[in-house]
């Protein structure tokens, strides 16, 4: 028998029967309810309805007990996660809960609302506590199991070196700088003009062969000295000049211990009036003694250079046995570091500036060999190889 709710038992409502004849035959009860019985039947109904709000209450309060238990069992993020996707997701249990809260009358869904929400603030809150407790855990497990500390200091980076050559240089601009000198620079790729005429280099002088310069074009090369970059500087700039023009330079030699066909020059300049050749010696002795100690002595003698008159070769004494001879000096007890001399007044001209009015000096080092001597390098392709055993020496 069906019951209605509450116990409601349709039955009940039967008031009178009576017989009726059907065409199959037999006889038919027909039920007729009273009014009483429908208006109990409604109030029961009613009384359903009244009670939604409460039941509601209960269910919310129920997810949120159920939320706290399946909380303390989960033990790992992804379980996290997905219990977040079954209570709070857009399918989650809260949230069908509150999809039934347009059944309920207006005057009482504000109150099972914030009961809703507040649960939902809740469970958030719950999940992100245990979220940093879980990824704390996480955390120190696998420093655990990791072999390396990854609390202790990381190892240093390894940091280069300059090279000797960059050292030595750098010495030599100190050296000069303080004696008031500029640093000057000019192109490795230069006019044939530039590198010889300007310099007072005839057409048939034997450093125009091709066989000791690279010719790019007739009247284009690879510099062969550092001395171009004094015309450039004469042609720009009036006296007082005062200069160092350190740089690469090529020439068409074959690789061995002292000679290679790429190295490096310091050429330095000075033009005012009334300069001397003491001036020259002054300057290049306190370059050697601040470059190969107070105890270095020098010495000029007599050459010659086609830029330069006169001119003159400065040698120092050697800087492995102090002037006694030895291998190094071929026991001579000097070494040869330069070239130097009085501008010549053709350069002079060539550069711009009156011969009559002004005089100059100039000198020509090679770094290469400063740097050898400085050291004690005996072969001149140890600086091109970059070995490290050997660089990180210096």
């Amino acid at each position: 028998m069906a019951v209605g709710p509450a116990g409601f038992n349709p039955l009940s409502l039967r008031e009178v029967s009576f017989p009726t004849e059907t065409k199959m035959g037999g006889t038919t009860w027909l039920i007729k309810p009273s009014s009483h019985a429908w208006a109990k039947a409604f109030s029961i109904y009613d009384d359903i309805d009244e009670r939604r709000e409460p039941w509601m209450k209960a269910e919310l309060e129920q997810i949120r007990r159920e939320a706290e238990q399946a909380l303390a069992r989960i033990n790992n993020l992804q379980d996290l996660s997905s219990f977040r996707v079954e209570y709070l997701g857009k399918k989650g249990k809260l949230t069908q809960i509150l999809r039934g809260m347009g059944n309920l009358p207006a005057e009482e869904r504000p109150q099972i609302g914030q009961l809703a929400n507040q649960i939902r603030a809740y469970l958030e809150e719950e999940i992100e506590k245990k979220r940093k407790v879980l990824e704390e855990e996480a955390l120190n497990q696998r420093l655990r199991d990791e072999v390396i500390d990854v609390t202790m200091p990381g190892r240093r980076h390894y940091r280069g070196k300059l090279h000797p050559l960059n050292i030595v240089l750098n010495e030599i601009k100190d050296i000069f700088l303080g004696m008031g000198f500029e640093i000057a620079e000019g192109p490795e790729v230069e006019w044939d003009y530039y590198n010889f005429e300007a310099l007072n280099i005839p057409k048939n002088h034997p450093a125009r062969d091709t066989q000791d310069t690279f010719y790019i074009t007739e009247n284009i090369l690879l510099r062969t000295h550092t001395s171009p970059t004094q015309i450039r500087v004469m042609e720009r700039q009036k006296p007082p000049i005062k200069i160092i023009v350190p740089g690469r330079v090529y020439r068409s030699d074959a690789v061995d211990a002292t000679h290679s066909p790429i190295f490096h020059q310091v050429e330095g300049l000075v033009i005012d009036r009334n300069i001397t050749m003491g001036d020259l010696k002054g300057v290049l002795d306190v370059f050697a003694k601040e470059m190969f100690g107070p105890q270095t002595r020098t010495q000029f003698r007599p050459h010659h250079f086609p830029f330069t008159e006169p001119s003159a070769e400065m040698d120092v004494s050697c800087t492995t046995c102090g002037g006694k001879g030895c291998r190094v000096c071929s026991y001579t007890g000097w070494i040869e570091i330069l070239g130097a001399g009085m501008v010549h007044p053709k350069v002079l001209k060539h550069g711009g500036i009156d011969p009559e009015k002004y005089s100059g000096f100039a000198f020509g080092m090679g770094l290469d060999r400063i740097t050898n001597l400085k050291y004690g390098i005996d072969d001149i392709r140890l600086l091109f190889e970059n070995d490290i055993r050997f660089l990180e020496q210096f």
